[in-house]
C-alpha cells in the first residue's frame, strides 16, 4: 500500500473519529499524521497592537484596547495592509491541570519574519534575530517546550508574542497553533526541559561539576541553536544544566534521556561520561542526528538530595545543530521500557490496520 493509500484510510478514519464526537475532536484525540495530541487549541482571535513596548509582555497588561485579529493569517489580511515593523499578539488561555506532569509544546507554526514568546511574563522560545542584527526564521515551523514551571495548570494563563516582519507578509501566517504533547511520552521522571547553559566552542574542562558557567548564554531545549542566534554555526558547543536529584530516587535504575540530537554527543553527568552516541574524535554522523538518546547509568553517578551537573558536547557537521527534539529528562528504567512498549504497541497497531 503506497504512502498516499495510507493517508486517504487514515484520513477517514480521523473523519469517522469527529462524527462520533457530534462534529467536533475530542480532546486528546491523535492527529493521524503526526505523534502529537492537542491539549489547548489557540486559533481564533487574538489581541493585536502594532509598535514594540516591553511592558507588553507582562501577564498583566491591560489590553482591553488592542485591535482583534484572527491567528493564523496574516495581519495584511486582516486590515494592516503594507505594515512591515514589530507587532505584537496576547492571548488568555486555561490548561487543564492533569496535564502538569506532561511535557507540553507550544506550536505557533510558521512566523514571518521573527518571533519572541513569552507565556506569563517569562521567555519560553525564540526564532530568528531582531534587528540590528536581523535574522529572519519565516521558514521555521514553531515548536516550543514550555516548563512545567511557568505554567498555571487549571487556572487562566497569558501568551504574549512579539513579531518583527521585514518585508511583504506578516504575522503568525499558517500551521498548528495551540499547546501539545506527544503521543507517547514519559510522564514520571524529572523533566530537563527549559533553560540550559549554552556555549560555542570545546574545552574538557567544561564537563567539570564546580566549573563557572555563568557567563554563558540560556538557550532553550529542546531546540536548535540555528534558531536562537547561532545561524550557520557548524562544529563543537557545550550544554550545562545543574539539577536537584531528589533522595527518592537512590534506589531506582536511571535513565538520562537527551531526546534527539544533531549530529553526535557525549554526555557527563558532575565530570563523569555517561554515554555517547557517535564518534566525536573522527566525527563519524551518519544517521545518528535521528536516534533517541537514552542513556543507562549506574547508582553512583548522582548525589542523591543535592544539585548535579548534566554537562553535553555536541558536534554538529552542517545544516541544524543541537538538542533538537524530546524528551529530555531523567526517567526509571520501568518508565522507559513502558514508553518504548507504548511506542511499538502503537506500531503494531498500524500494521494490522493497513496489513
Amino acid at each position: 500500500m503506497d504512502t498516499r493509500s495510507i493517508k486517504i484510510i487514515i484520513g477517514v478514519l480521523s473523519a469517522i473519529l469527529l462524527l462520533t464526537a457530534g462534529g467536533c475532536q475530542v480532546e486528546g484525540t491523535p492527529n493521524p499524521e503526526s505523534e502529537w495530541r492537542q491539549v489547548v487549541d489557540l486559533s481564533g482571535e487574538w489581541k493585536f497592537s502594532v509598535g514594540d513596548e516591553k511592558k507588553w509582555a507582562a501577564a498583566d497588561f491591560d489590553d482591553n484596547s488592542w485591535e482583534r485579529i484572527e491567528v493564523p493569517s496574516s495581519w495584511e489580511n486582516q486590515g494592516f495592509h503594507g505594515y512591515d515593523g514589530y507587532a505584537w499578539y496576547r492571548n488568555s488561555f486555561s490548561i487543564p491541570e492533569r496535564y502538569k506532569n506532561d511535557i507540553v509544546y507550544l506550536f505557533l507554526g510558521y512566523v514571518d519574519d521573527v518571533d519572541q514568546v513569552y507565556i506569563n511574563g517569562k521567555q519560553v522560545g525564540y526564532s530568528g534575530s531582531f534587528p540590528p542584527d536581523y535574522e529572519s526564521a519565516y521558514n521555521v515551523n514553531r515548536r516550543y517546550p514550555v516548563p512545567a514551571s511557568v505554567l498555571n495548570f487549571g487556572r487562566s494563563n497569558t501568551i504574549a508574542v512579539r513579531i518583527y516582519d521585514d518585508e511583504l507578509e506578516g504575522g503568525i501566517l499558517r500551521g498548528d497553533i495551540g499547546f501539545y504533547i506527544p503521543e507517547y511520552s514519559m510522564d514520571n521522571g524529572i523533566n530537563l526541559v527549559g533553560t540550559w547553559k549554552f556555549k560555542t566552542g570545546d574545552n574538557p574542562e567544561w564537563k567539570e561539576a564546580n566549573f563557572d558557567d555563568s557567563s554563558w548564554a540560556n538557550l532553550i531545549v529542546p531546540g536548535y541553536w540555528e534558531n536562537q542566534g547561532y545561524a550557520d554555526y557548524d562544529g563543537f558547543a557545550w550544554y550545562r544544566k545543574t539539577v536537584f536529584i531528589p533522595e527518592k530516587y537512590r534506589n531506582e535504575k536511571l535513565i538520562l534521556v537527551m531526546g534527539k540530537i544533531d549530529d553526535i554527543d557525549e554526555a557527563y553527568i558532575n565530570g563523569k561520561l555517561v554515554g555517547s552516541t557517535g564518534n566525536l574524535e573522527i566525527k563519524d554522523l551518519g544517521d545518528n542526528y535521528q536516534k533517541l538518546r537514552g542513556y543507562y547509568l549506574s547508582g553512583n553517578n548522582f548525589r542523591y538530595g543535592k544539585n548535579n551537573v548534566i554537562a553535553v558536547r555536541v558536534y554538529d557537521g552542517f545544516k541544524e545543530g543541537g538538542i533538537y527534539e524530546g524528551p529530555v529528562m531523567i526517567v526509571s528504567q520501568r518508565e522507559y521500557r513502558e514508553y518504548w512498549n507504548n511506542i511499538r504497541r502503537g506500531s503494531d497497531f498500524i500494521d494490522k490496520i493497513f496489513n
